[in-house]
């Protein structure tokens, strides 16, 4: 059980980071969401996240190529919930491409 913890998980404002968030907060951890998109998507769920399990959610656009940002998402993780308890590096880069262009 996780009541009182908090988790932050990088890349969770869709995906398997969305999906790791929403299993963290289902076992009572409040959360940390971080990641891109468009804003009104990410504070529909971040609101969700609260209303349906009960917990505390902020939402972090750090960029995780900018360690900077990183050490700040961090201190407002644990300035807003008091504690850091859990993290999960989900964050990752997709590159899309036609295959065409990969092979001529």
């Amino acid at each position: 059980m996780l009541k009182g913890k908090t988790a932050l998980v990088t890349g969770s404002t869709s995906g398997i980071g969305l999906a790791t968030a929403r299993a963290l907060a289902s076992d009572g951890a409040n959360i940390m969401l971080n990641g891109f998109g468009e804003a009104a998507a990410i504070e529909k769920e971040r609101a969700g996240l609260e209303k349906e399990f009960g917990i505390k959610a902020l939402y972090s656009p750090a960029d995780m190529s900018k360690p900077a940002e990183i050490a700040d998402m961090i201190r407002l993780t644990e300035k807003s919930f008091g504690s850091l308890d859990v993290l999960v590096n989900n964050a990752g880069i997709q590159h899309v491409e036609r295959p065409e262009a990969l092979f001529g």
